[in-house]
């Protein structure tokens, strides 16, 4: 009797070991995770296109962009070299002050698309977009305050910039008058254009002929903005002034007064100007004319 016990006791031994061998294995080897998220190790933003955010299929396509935090439209378009209403109208947006981190938005023509040349159509009005001016995400922020004031009278039209899409010279001419120095140089981390100083309420003037695609303080660091798209390939921004004397969808003619110098923004009163070639900051010395 006392044998059986025995082995009774070794038996039950023997399967209370294994049974923690067991458990003991499982907790090396954990249960496979499913991940509903397709390629998320490899494309950017597939994490939040995970979450269903509109245009969540393109993560990571080119032409595309996944939105991050504190990003608005005028910097998504600034940084691609784009009309912001191009992009509303492309990603069919229906209020431009609301983009979400993760959403990815197309910031190239469809390709059904008939290429434009940026300055040749005429100044629309009525337009009743808002301009976009609050940070990823957001919510019913009211738009920037943009110019009221209209352009010059007895304007002869402004010529195209450009004759055919894509075209990439251009004339282009200092924004300030002669005699304004340049206080900060061109520096592709630092500074993405040129610092020209100079005294509040002097002319800042259009560097090409081109047509406002902004114009206000939407973007954080630059103050009261405008921007201008020239052609298919090249923008300029005239940042920190005090006033700005265009408004959004008007053509300009290089030489035109388009604001007033300031310190919006800024440490100083100095205009920061930029070029962009299809979105990138470039030089713009190498594109001035010698003074």
């Amino acid at each position: 009797m006392l044998e059986l016990r025995n082995h009774g006791w070794m038996w039950a031994a023997a399967v209370a070991a294994g049974l923690l061998a067991g458990c003991a294995s499982s907790s090396r080897t954990p249960a496979p995770v499913e991940d509903r998220s397709t390629g998320a190790r490899s494309q950017p933003g597939a994490t939040e296109a995970a979450k269903g955010l509109p245009g969540s299929d393109n993560a990571g396509k080119p032409g595309y962009y996944t939105v991050r935090p504190g990003d608005t439209l005028i910097r998504i378009s600034l940084d691609s070299g784009q009309n912001w209403r191009d992009i509303v109208r492309w990603n069919n947006i229906d209020n431009p002050n609301v983009i979400e981190v993760g959403q990815v938005l197309r910031v190239i023509p469809p390709v059904t698309a008939t290429t434009e040349v940026a300055v040749a159509r005429p100044v629309t009005s009525g337009s009743a977009l808002p301009s976009p001016g609050a940070s990823a995400p957001a919510s019913g922020a009211s738009a920037p305050r943009s110019a009221t004031v209209p352009p010059a009278a007895g304007l002869p039209p402004v010529a195209p910039a450009s004759t055919r899409a894509g075209e990439e010279e251009l004339p282009w001419a200092w924004p300030t008058p002669a005699g304004a120095s340049v206080v900060a140089g061109f520096d592709e981390q630092r500074n993405k254009g040129l610092d020209i100083a100079g005294k509040p309420g002097d002319p800042v003037l259009a560097s090409a002929d081109g047509r406002v695609v902004y114009a206000g303080a939407g973007l954080r660091g630059y103050g009261n903005l405008i921007i201008l798209k020239h052609n298919n390939t090249y923008l300029s921004a005239y940042a920190h002034n005090q006033s700005l004397m265009v408004k959004e969808d008007q053509t300009v003619r290089k030489g035109q007064k388009i604001a007033e110098m300031g310190s919006s923004d800024a440490d100083r009163v100095k205009l920061h100007f930029e070029i962009r070639r299809q979105g990138k900051p470039v030089d713009p010395a190498r594109y001035l004319p010698a003074r």
